[in-house]
């Protein structure tokens, strides 16, 4: 059974940093692109971050471009996301996502995962 669970959430001020981490159990993580998601109240939810099974191709929604990143060690089955410079319109509750298919690129639509966390709440106040 696949599993995924996030840590790292929490409140921090505008212009702060967070770190979430990601660990993957059940499956064999190293052959699978990895994804981070985010829903705030009332919205759907969107992509925010993606990175191969390499770890070689990673990609970002543009409003985090720049401030957010990325990483995975395939040693230790985690997908971290580093969060820096933080607004308040990153507020929400955010997702790790395990990619559906073996060795498939890094995809950005909530189709392309078959595998969800439980999500972690970060809360960014102005």
């Amino acid at each position: 059974q696949v599993q995924l669970v996030e840590s790292g959430g929490g409140l921090v001020q505008a212009g702060g940093s967070l770190r979430l981490s990601c660990a993957v159990s059940g499956r064999t993580f190293s052959s699978y692109a990895m994804g981070w998601f985010r829903q705030a109240p009332g919205k759907e939810r969107e992509f925010v971050a993606a990175i191969s099974w390499s770890g070689a191709n990673r990609h970002y929604q543009n409003s985090v471009k720049g401030r957010f990143t990325i990483s995975r060690d395939n040693a230790k089955n985690t997908v971290d996301l580093q969060m820096n410079s933080l607004k308040p319109e990153d507020t929400a509750v955010y997702f790790c996502a395990a990619g559906r298919t073996r060795l498939e690129p890094a995809g950005k639509s909530t189709t392309d995962y078959a595998y969800w966390g439980q999500g972690t709440q970060v809360t960014v106040s102005s």
